[in-house]
């Protein structure tokens, strides 16, 4: 599974993207227990933790919204990772 970061999840995690290796059928929230898993350096400072950024963030997967972290997940599925964004 491909993962991409954006905003202060970018920031927070210290890439843009990573593949995870993950069978077919694990859940959202089990991959988001991998990629809170990885062993991080310290975001930037005023950026808050990923775990945090995670909580509070909304999902694509393949380019459509997600609204269960139960949702299972297939080896070539895109999820994106949206914390809340502010201006306009």
């Amino acid at each position: 599974m491909l993962v991409r970061y954006f905003a202060a999840a970018c920031s927070a995690a210290g890439v843009e993207e990573e593949h995870h290796d993950l069978a077919d059928g694990v859940t959202l929230n089990e991959l988001l227990t991998a990629v809170l898993s990885i062993d991080r350096p310290d975001p930037p400072a005023g950026t808050p933790l990923l775990a945090r950024i995670i909580d509070r963030s909304s999902f694509l997967r393949n380019e459509v919204a997600v609204r269960h972290r139960g949702l299972a997940l297939g080896r070539e599925d895109v999820i994106d990772i949206l914390p809340p964004f502010a201006g306009g």
